[in-house]
């Protein structure tokens, strides 16, 4: 797990799941980071299978449901910003423009 401050709020709990194929934030989260909801388009697409500067911009399926997490960060998190997740370390690296990003857990 790592915990980025996304807008104002630091995710405390944000799991890196690279065998994920969405990046998945729970409503519980949106509505604490003050998030309005007309910025939000719903699609249709069923997902399952889930297991537990320069500014970037990523994509997330808001989510109605509970669980632990604030966020879960997936292959398209990871495809975007070319990083490499490595859990024995708790640890989120990646290229940055002056070298190594190393994003970890307080």
């Amino acid at each position: 797990m790592v915990d980025p401050i996304i807008i104002t709020k630091r995710l405390t709990k944000v799991l890196n799941d690279r065998g994920s194929g969405l990046n998945i934030m729970y409503a519980e989260t949106l509505n604490a980071m003050g998030i309005d909801r007309s910025h939000i388009q719903p699609i249709r697409t069923p997902f399952h299978g889930i297991v537990p500067g320069k500014m970037e911009t990523l994509t997330f399926e808001v989510v109605g449901f509970h669980d632990t997490y604030h966020v879960i960060l997936g292959r398209p998190c990871y495809a975007k910003f070319m990083s490499i997740p490595n859990y024995t370390y708790l640890k989120l690296k990646m290229l940055g423009p002056r070298g190594v990003i190393t994003v970890g857990t307080s």
